[in-house]
């Protein structure tokens, strides 16, 4: 079976395709505060979706920026003492990005971009567009005009002529057409940005923000055209998937479609893929809002695998409700997946385990999960189904491990010599078995059967925790030696202590 996605610009689900190798690019963060569950949501479908094209045999290359230029970045210097620019600021925050990554165990992007490193591009890029009369240049600024461009709406559905005005109220005298959207800024960030600076009480000073020569003078790039230089320089013209949050159909990724097919005559990408939005307490989980859970806090209470089993209850295109309900049924699935795992191993690896017993029940439910989970995913990536695969093949080695526990109870074969001893474990289909837990259950789902259980984590953080915490009153005494030790201690262990301004940080070395 063919795998067949929702192509947000088809409006319809197609068949993918894609010549050879895959390019992915995804939409990534703009780093201005800590990752929250809304943000990961859309890192862990695009995991998922990057593992199952490597499970159907694709070479992905798969490119996932990092936006360190924006005025949410801008208004945050000044609120710790080593925040005097914007990229102090950035840093931090890409920093505490990258840890939530590794801690929900995604795999790398082949490479993160970002804005600041690819200003050249951006200038270059622009500068075709001016070219080809698809931008213009006002006061210092560069905008895009969206008249020039045929196609214009076609991803988001709308008539050109009902839309709003486009950016800052600033800009609008300086605009062709109230559409048109900004390529390059002149001069430092907004007057909006220094208003929201000054909600912050940073002081009197208001940052301006990093700032690039170009041919139009001393400026920035505009968000959209930020997305188009990084992936078209390390993906080259045409994608072939593009993907990203549902909030960012418009204007985002219609001014992507609108200048990079302007610049280079191609499209842009084969498919778009849009991921919905997180809700918690029935609203869009947003920093701005303050209805939120960080990457960290979820992942000490909960631990990762699950949290990706919560992700993979709903379908990637579809809203998902974050409650105590949806919670409860992830860990439960997770349970009931992990013992399913465990147990089988359990089996496998016991002297009970005879290579001429035969459990055909087993050995048919091993088949049919590996269908149904292929099925599933070629589903348009319908994770919901695939878990469900999983889950029979937990109840089959559990009817099989059951029959056996039954008729010895002892736990012992009797000689292992007779295909059909009931008091023996079938070896070739509990390894079949395992081997379908291991390949799909962790290559494709991303879940960990080998790590300890949530509980397990929730306490080994309490403990952590309590270590710093005497760690910390140590040093507050000048014990350093005494402190050295137990951050060593923690080391030894596979707990990575990182001291910073706001006190010391860990990680669980995988």
């Amino acid at each position: 079976m063919t795998l067949v996605v929702t192509d947000t610009l088809a409006e319809e689900r197609v068949e993918f395709t894609a010549d050879g190798d895959v390019t992915l690019y995804v939409c990534g963060l703009t780093v201005s505060d800590d990752p929250h569950l809304g943000h990961a949501r859309l890192w862990f479908h695009a995991d998922v979706l990057h593992r199952w094209l490597e499970h159907l045999g694709y070479d992905v290359t798969h490119v996932e920026n990092v936006t360190d230029v924006n005025e949410k970045i801008t208004a945050r210097v000044g609120e710790r003492d080593d925040w005097t620019a914007e990229p102090d600021v950035a840093e931090a925050f890409t920093e505490t990005t990258f840890a939530a990554m590794r801690g929900l165990n995604l795999r790398r992007a082949t490479v993160y971009p970002r804005v600041t490193e690819h200003v050249p591009e951006i200038i270059e890029l622009i500068g075709t567009l001016v070219e080809k009369g698809y931008a213009y240049e006002a006061n210092g600024s560069v905008y895009f005009d969206v008249t020039q461009f045929d196609d214009y709406g076609a991803l988001s559905n709308q008539d050109p002529e009902a839309l709003e005005a486009q950016g800052e109220p600033d800009e609008r005298s300086e605009k062709r057409n109230p559409t048109d959207f900004a390529l390059w800024k002149a001069g430092g960030v907004s007057e909006t940005a220094a208003r929201e600076h000054a909600k912050h009480d940073h002081g009197e000073s208001t940052p301006t923000g990093e700032t690039w020569e170009s041919p139009w003078g001393e400026g920035r790039p505009g968000w959209h055209i930020e997305c188009s230089a990084m992936s078209m320089t390390h993906l080259g013209d045409t994608l072939d998937i593009h993907m990203g949050g549902r909030d960012l159909v418009f204007p985002h990724h219609e001014n992507e479609i609108a200048q990079s097919t302007a610049a280079t005559g191609q499209p842009f990408a084969r498919h778009w893929l849009h991921v919905g939005l997180l809700e918690m307490e029935g609203e869009k989980m947003s920093s701005s809002i303050g209805n939120f859970w960080t990457v960290p806090d979820a992942l000490s209470e909960l631990g990762v695998n699950v949290l990706r089993t919560f992700y993979a209850g709903a379908a990637y295109r579809s809203e998902q409700a974050l409650t105590e309900g949806t919670i409860a049924e992830a860990e439960r699935r997770w349970e009931r997946l992990s013992r399913g795992h465990e147990r089988a191993v359990e089996a496998l690896d016991s002297t009970d385990a005879r290579s001429k017993t035969v459990d055909d029940d087993l050995r048919t439910a091993v088949a049919d999960t590996r269908t149904s989970f292929e099925t599933a995913m070629n589903d348009d990536l319908n994770l919901r189904e695939a878990t469900a695969a999983l889950l029979e093949l937990t109840d089959a080695v559990n009817r099989h491990c059951e029959a056996v526990d039954s008729a010895d109870p002892a736990g012992s074969a009797t000689d292992g010599d007779d295909p059909d001893d009931p008091a023996s474990y079938d070896y070739r289909g509990l390894h079949r078995a395992v081997e379908t837990f291991e390949e799909l259950g962790e290559g494709v789902l991303g879940l960990q059967f080998d790590e300890p259980s949530d509980g397990d984590v929730t306490l080994a953080g309490e403990l952590v925790e309590l270590v710093l915490s005497v760690r910390a009153s140590e040093r507050e005494a000048g014990n350093y030696e005494r402190a050295d030790e137990l951050r060593d201690a923690l080391d030894a262990v596979g707990v990575e202590i990182e001291d910073g301004p706001d006190g010391a940080t860990y990680r669980f070395e995988s």
